[in-house]
């Protein structure tokens, strides 16, 4: 047998296998939870906390006296206007939509913004200004949205149709925009009806109604971007694992080179 070949084979036979699943330290849950800790200490990781604290706990209160869960406030009656229960859950009901305003009014400024970009992007005429307007708005959402370094090609030349990689599809760019568009118009609905009437002349339909759908359209905006968020985060941090070349295949090794001498093969 030829030693170089021996030298391979022994090579190969005694190469650690590389693993590319093994976990990170910083993915385990304890670190997160240190995280998510050092970032309810920082100013907007304690308003955010108490935000979403303040939602949770008037949100859970006006569904517990929905479904009748303190019987001793219906008194007379629990459909009676005059009942505790009926009063809580206007109070309830007013600390919510209130809640509610301190994002839908807070970030319309912002969203007004994205509207804007957004119909320079799909409106324009020119197409350096729909270029433009993308870059703009790729740029304003660069923590989720990854944009294409290459420009707009058409559909049906080959190189579009060969580099599918790992852009954001514009579509949910689309949906970003107008569902927090949408949240703050059904958010300035929602107000109309609880500041305009009182409960006892404000329709029964019209609360439920525009709670719904501006919690539907905010949610489905919000987790567009948390899943593309992590898709992105998911592919810069792991490129591929293909780049690695293990060093028993190292072509240097392999291939041999001009300064490998063979040894005699001494019984």
């Amino acid at each position: 047998m030829d030693v170089r070949s021996i030298a391979n084979s022994s090579l190969t036979e005694y190469q650690p296998t590389p693993s590319y699943n093994t976990k990170s330290p910083e993915d385990t849950w304890q670190n997160k939870l240190r995280k998510f800790f050092r970032w309810t200490c920082t100013p907007m990781g304690a308003c955010i906390t108490i935000y979403g604290l303040n939602i949770v706990a008037w949100g859970g209160m006006l569904f517990l006296l929905m479904c009748n869960a303190a019987p001793a406030m219906c008194h007379p009656s629990c459909d009676s206007l005059e009942s505790p229960r009926r009063i809580w859950i206007e109070i309830d009901s007013q600390i919510l939509n209130a809640l509610f305003c301190v994002t839908g009014f807070g970030l319309a400024p912002w969203r007004i913004r994205d509207f804007y970009r957004w119909c320079c992007w799909r409106l324009a005429r020119s197409d350096a200004s729909r270029r433009n307007a993308l870059a703009r708005l790729a740029e304003i959402h660069q923590n989720w949205f990854l944009q294409s370094e290459e420009p707009e090609l058409p559909r049906n030349s080959k190189q579009s149709q060969t580099k599918r990689a790992t852009p954001t599809p514009r579509w949910k760019m689309d949906l970003v925009v107008w569902g927090n568009l949408l949240n703050s118009l059904l958010q300035v609905c929602l107000a109309v009806f609880m500041w305009a009437f009182n409960r006892f002349n404000r329709p029964s339909w019209a609360t439920g109604l525009f709670v719904g759908l501006a919690c539907a359209v905010a949610g489905l905006a919000g987790i567009t971007m948390w899943l593309e968020k992590k898709r992105v985060q998911k592919a810069s941090e792991h490129p591929g694992a293909l780049l690695l070349i293990p060093r028993a295949t190292d072509p240097a090794i392999l291939g041999g080179s001009a300064d490998y001498t063979p040894v005699d093969n001494k019984p």
